[in-house]
């Protein structure tokens, strides 16, 4: 056998192997329309505009530093520190915008142990019962009786892709991520709305377990 047939040979049985992978860690292509991909969410607040007034001044509104994956969403010039029983701060944490009618704080179960909090996993808005939680800003402390969550996983999708991937909205599937010590996560809440974008979240935790960054690929695997 020549050289060029050799080479021709050896690619034909790799190819071939790659595709006896599909299922076991095969290749991704960039263009699979199976896959979602994968924000990692950092530590973050949503702030109301009566808090914002606290912590930063009578009259005062978000400064857009940067847009956001999620339409209309944007990360603030705005920042805080986070306070715990523990008197212990994370500071520099970002709002995110627009403001909203109630102030909600998103951190890691990390963050939580070192802040001496037991903020309970829960989807976005649902604060009932959550953590007590204190903001300092530059002008104000305000400090919540709850507000304080460890956000769900969940996925972000339009209602194309709703029907594309057969699920709807808050439905609870099981996901694929992949990674160099990629995890499959149960009980990931599916969000269907017409204006956003197809997108996984974690938070840095399950970023950190699954060895993935923003940008990670998934695949749902059941409902």
């Amino acid at each position: 056998m020549d050289e060029s047939a050799l080479i021709e040979e050896i690619t034909r049985q790799v190819l071939a192997l790659y595709q006896g992978q599909e299922g076991q860690g095969r290749l991704v292509e960039a263009g699979d329309p199976g896959l979602l991909p994968v924000g990692v969410s950092v530590r973050h607040v949503h702030i109301s505009m009566e808090d914002l007034e606290v912590l930063y001044g009578v009259g005062h509104r978000l400064t857009p530093l940067r847009a956001l994956y999620q339409e209309g969403e944007f990360a603030a010039k705005e920042v805080v520190a986070l306070v715990g029983p523990r008197m212990r701060a994370l500071e520099n944490v970002r709002i995110l915008g627009p403001e909203r009618s109630r102030t909600q704080v998103e951190i890691s179960r990390t963050d939580a142990i070192y802040l001496g909090i037991n903020p309970p996993v829960r989807a976005s808005g649902d604060l009932a019962g959550s953590s007590p939680i204190t903001l300092i800003g530059p002008k104000g402390t305000l400090i919540l009786s709850e507000g304080a969550i460890v956000a769900n996983r969940h996925i972000h999708m339009s209602v194309a892709d709703g029907q594309r991937f057969a699920v709807a909205d808050n439905d609870l599937v099981q996901v694929e991520v992949l990674g160099d010590k990629g995890l499959v996560f149960n009980n990931v809440q599916v969000r269907v709305k017409e204006s956003f974008r197809l997108e996984m979240h974690v938070d840095t935790d399950d970023a950190n377990a699954s060895g993935i960054t923003t940008g990670a690929k998934a695949r749902i695997l059941v409902k």
